[in-house]
C-alpha cells in the first residue's frame, strides 16, 4: 500500500463518463497538488466509491455485497483496490465485520459529495429524471431547531425527499458536518466554550455562523414552586435537581449543552433524550437552563421559561464546512432558523 496520505481538500474534480472515471485534483495538508491526470493515474470510480459507501453504511462486507447485487470477493477486490490506489486504509477487517477507519470516515465523506453532484448532474443534463431532495441536520437539543425542520419539510408537501435530523450530542454534531453527513450543525457558543469549540472547528475545517444571542433561562415544568417567579437565582435552584444532557465519552465542560457547566450543583441528572428530561420535569420538579425560547406545538403547554439572574450569553449559531456552498435547502432551513431571535425573551 502507498504511504499514507492526510487528505485537506478536494480542489477539483471532473466526471469522464465513457469510462465512469474520475479526474481529480486533491490539496494534501502540506499543501501539495496531485492531480491525476497530469500524473497520468486513473485514481478511482465512480463504482468504487459507491462501494465504498455502501460498506461503510453497512458495517459488513457480506450485507454490503448483498445490497450492491454482487459477490463478496468481488467488492472485497474493488475495495481493496481502491485502497492501493489511493494510499489509505478505508477499513479495518476483524471476524466481528468491519469499521471505517479515521481517515476512511473523512475519504467517505468526500465520496458522498462526489457522488451526489454527479446524480445532480446526471438527473439535470443526462436522463433529465427528477432526483430526490436530499439535507441533513444536526444540533443540539434544541426544540426551535427541530420545529424549523418540521417547517422545511412540510414546504416540500407531496415532493420526494430524503431528508435526516440528528439531535445528538456536541462531538457527534461537529463529526457529522465533518465528515458530510450534516450540511449544518446547530450549537451554541459563549464565553467559557469559545476558546475550546473555535480551535476544534478549526481543525476540523469548520466555521461557525451567529444566528442569535439569547440570555440564559430556567426551564421547568408549570407545576414547579418557581414557574411563578419573574427571576430566579441559582440559590433559587439549589433544593431542585438540574437536568443535563449525557455527552458520552465526550463528557467534557466544553462539550456541554447547558451554560455555568462547572458550578457545582448539589443534584444533578443526566439523561440522553429530551423525553426522560420532560418528564423528570415534571416526576421530579427537575429543570434545566437554556435559550428560553419556547415551543408548545412541540413540547406541549405544561412547560414554561423564567430567566435566569446571570450575566451569561448565549451565541446561538450554525457549523458548517469551511468554505462550503449551501445548498438551496440548507439556505431556506438557515433562514427559517433566524425568525427565532423574535422569540428570544428580553
Amino acid at each position: 500500500m502507498k504511504e499514507k496520505t492526510n487528505y485537506s481538500r478536494i480542489l477539483f474534480y471532473d466526471i469522464l463518463s465513457k469510462e465512469n472515471t474520475l479526474h481529480i485534483i486533491i490539496e494534501l495538508s502540506d499543501g501539495y497538488r496531485f492531480n491525476s491526470r497530469r500524473n497520468e493515474v486513473k485514481i478511482m470510480t465512480l463504482v468504487q466509491l459507491k462501494y465504498a459507501i455502501t460498506v461503510a453504511g453497512e458495517n459488513s462486507l457480506n450485507d454490503a455485497a448483498k445490497k450492491l447485487f454482487i459477490s463478496q470477493p468481488s467488492l472485497s477486490a474493488a475495495i481493496h483496490s481502491l485502497e492501493e490506489e489511493i494510499g489509505i486504509e478505508l477499513f479495518i477487517r476483524s471476524k466481528a465485520g468491519i469499521k471505517v477507519t479515521p481517515e476512511g470516515l473523512e475519504f467517505i465523506g468526500y465520496a458522498r459529495q462526489v457522488v451526489e453532484q454527479y446524480e445532480l448532474l446526471d438527473s439535470k443534463y443526462i436522463s433529465k429524471s427528477d432526483v430526490k431532495k436530499k439535507f441533513s441536520v444536526s444540533m443540539q437539543h434544541y426544540t426551535f431547531a427541530v420545529e424549523t425542520f418540521l417547517k422545511l419539510v412540510e414546504q416540500f408537501g407531496l415532493d420526494e425527499y430524503e431528508f435526516e435530523v440528528n439531535e445528538t450530542k456536541t462531538h457527534e454534531i461537529l463529526e457529522n458536518v465533518r465528515n458530510y453527513k450534516s450540511e449544518i450543525g446547530v450549537l451554541y457558543l459563549n464565553d467559557f466554550n469559545q476558546a475550546i469549540l473555535m480551535r476544534l472547528f478549526d481543525e476540523y475545517g469548520l466555521e461557525f455562523h451567529d444566528l442569535f444571542e439569547c440570555s440564559v433561562c430556567v426551564y421547568m415544568s408549570k407545576s414547579n414552586p418557581l414557574s411563578k417567579k419573574k427571576l430566579i437565582t441559582l440559590e433559587d435552584l439549589e433544593d431542585y435537581p438540574c437536568l443535563a444532557f449525557q455527552q458520552g465519552e465526550h463528557n467534557s465542560f466544553y462539550y456541554a449543552e447547558e451554560v455555568l457547566s462547572t458550578y457545582k450543583y448539589k443534584r444533578l441528572i443526566r439523561a440522553n433524550d429530551r423525553a426522560t428530561m420532560l418528564n423528570l420535569m415534571v416526576g421530579l420538579n427537575g429543570y434545566t437552563l437554556c435559550s428560553g425560547i419556547i415551543c408548545e406545538e412541540l413540547n406541549g403547554e405544561n412547560y414554561c421559561a423564567v430567566k435566569l439572574k446571570s450575566d451569561e450569553k448565549m451565541r446561538i449559531g450554525y457549523v458548517t464546512r469551511k468554505n462550503a456552498t449551501i445548498s438551496e435547502i440548507g439556505k431556506m432551513y438557515i433562514e427559517e432558523l433566524s425568525r427565532y431571535k423574535d422569540r428570544v425573551m428580553e
